[in-house]
């Protein structure tokens, strides 16, 4: 095994551990962000939380065992989390980097405090709700590897019912809106022209080039890191990804799902503490990738959309809620979220509305 030695050289001076067997972990301290650190260490692992103690625990654990002698470093930012995560990373980890915001930055404020602190020559950023098996990353080093001209790679996606699921779109435009709005890419998911920006023709069994990898689990090129910069944090928890994966693009590197690599992913799980406000974040995110991207016409037709897409959900859910006593409760909470993004669309304020969730 490869002694790592990324360590910032303002720190005291610190020895990496070696989790026996296994790989080395760079020791925890806290501090303040500042620039990146030349590549020294093969692999940087950045972890976002924010009360996800349960599942940060796990994600960590799973990360003691990884498979072969890859130096590797693991950063967890903490977005003010009140549920004991910090501590609990303290007493049981205490070979991770914790670094604490100070407040809730969302998904790309957190890893882009952690993106400044990283010395790998590849850079992971993954979910805290991911159970990561010992082979996943070995597989994604090597492969990058062999692979140069590939950017950023992004495993298959296991769930619980132990299936690979979606983890990957097309870049939207307003057919794939519309697609979504009327149901259609549901409704014809054999279809490349309906599969839409969902990739419902997809089965994500095979490696292939992608125009988004979703934001659960990525490995980056440094290079590529480089040249395309941290996430954009004006984009607060959704559309980060479609945005930073359109960069990639835009540079010039690949952005490859490689599902000979898979990872455990419980998914939603920052969500659920706030469902609906999260649903509107989503909602608010997407316009917000459309607008930096296109023009206003462009952008009023994807409201339009969207409005369309936001009443025939709310509709129907109400109807549901009227006619099916046995997803009442479901049909209630459904058809309260997209009637607040229906209003949103609309030019109404919903932050009272939501501040009750």
């Amino acid at each position: 095994m490869r002694k790592s030695n990324a360590r910032p050289p303002a720190h005291p001076p610190v020895g990496p551990h070696q989790v026996k067997g296994k790989m080395m972990i760079s020791a925890s301290i806290q501090t303040q962000p500042k620039e990146r650190k030349p590549s020294v260490t093969d692999l940087s692992i950045v972890i976002v939380s924010w009360n996800t103690k349960k599942y940060m625990e796990e994600c960590l654990t799973s990360l003691q065992t990884i498979d072969g002698d890859l130096s590797v470093e693991i950063i967890v930012v903490d977005n003010a989390s009140s549920d004991g995560t910090p501590e609990m990373i303290r007493a049981q980890f205490p070979g991770v980097r914790l670094i604490e915001s100070g407040g809730n930055l969302g998904f790309a404020g957190g890893n882009n405090i952690g993106l400044k602190e990283v010395s790998g020559k590849y850079i992971c950023l993954i979910n805290s709700d991911v159970n990561v098996p010992p082979d996943c990353l070995p597989k994604m080093f090597r492969y990058m590897e062999q692979q140069p001209t590939i950017g950023l790679l992004g495993p298959g996606m296991l769930r619980t019912d132990g299936r690979l699921h979606r983890s990957g779109m097309r870049l939207p435009n307003l057919w794939h809106a519309f697609l979504r709005a009327l149901f259609l890419d549901s409704l014809f998911k054999g279809s490349e022209v309906f599969g839409g920006f969902l990739m419902r023709d997809f089965q994500f069994d095979e490696t292939r080039d992608m125009d988004v990898l979703n934001g659960w689990f990525w490995m980056a090129r440094r290079e590529a890191l480089n040249q395309v910069g941290p996430l954009d944090d004006r984009f607060f928890m959704y559309a980060e990804d479609v945005d930073w994966c359109n960069r990639f693009h835009l540079a010039g590197w690949r952005v490859v799902f490689y599902p000979e690599a898979k990872a455990l992913h419980y998914g939603g799980v920052s969500a659920k503490n706030a469902p609906s406000r999260f649903v509107l974040e989503m909602q608010r995110a997407n316009l917000q990738f459309w607008k930096k991207y296109h023009g206003r016409t462009s952008v009023f037709f994807y409201v339009l959309i969207g409005c369309l897409g936001y009443a025939i959900r709310a509709t129907g859910w109400g109807l549901l809620y009227l006619t099916k006593r046995s997803v009442r409760d479901r049909a209630r909470i459904e058809f309260k979220q997209y009637l607040n993004c229906l209003r949103w669309a609309l030019g109404f304020d919903t932050r009272n509305e939501l501040g009750k969730q």
